[in-house]
């Protein structure tokens, strides 16, 4: 029961980063990128799409790790969710509450404030595929591979990154809500 309540306390911030180091020098010592974003062109391959678009004509087959590493990303968050939830709210610093509140967003202690909803979540979803996909990688593919190999399309994909995330935040967001 220790390690139990071990594992439902939050982590520190090293334990993710140290995670993720260790993940990159196995993934650069096998010579296979990283990125989430790739996955989307595999099941499209998969499912047939190299018919219409020469896009998903590959070797898939090379990508079969991502999709476990994708797999194993999911059942990881299922797991964490249903058996090592510690049931409390999610914890907010202050200065976030207060700013959700002042866009009239109640903070609840979960994951989805009820303002938002779905559909917010699907319209953003959908945005973020899209800027993947003509960014050619996601924020995880550049943010941590790209740049830790020292590529300069993945600098300036991570500067817009943070750039659009910004104005989202301190112009559009407001303008929403």
């Amino acid at each position: 029961m220790q390690l139990l309540y071990y594992l439902q306390q939050p982590w520190p911030w090293y334990v993710s980063g140290l995670s993720i180091a260790g993940i990159m020098l196995i993934l650069a010592w096998q010579g296979k990128p990283f990125g989430f974003s790739s996955n989307l062109r595999t099941i499209c391959s998969i499912a047939g799409a190299g018919k219409v678009a020469s896009f998903f004509s590959f070797d898939r087959k090379s990508q079969y790790w991502n999709l476990l590493f994708l797999a194993g990303t999911i059942a990881g968050g299922f797991i964490s969710q249903q058996w090592l939830s510690s049931g409390k709210p999610l914890q907010l610093s202050a200065d976030t509450i207060h700013d959700l509140q002042q866009l009239h967003i109640t903070f609840n202690g979960q994951m989805l404030p009820a303002q938002l909803g779905w559909t917010v979540l699907l319209t953003g979803g959908f945005l973020v595929g899209l800027g993947s996909r003509y960014a050619g990688g996601c924020t995880s593919g550049h943010a941590i591979s790209g740049l830790s190999n020292l590529q300069w399309p993945s600098l300036i994909a991570v500067t817009g990154f943070f750039t659009g995330g910004l104005l989202m935040t301190h112009l559009i967001f407001p303008l929403i809500f």
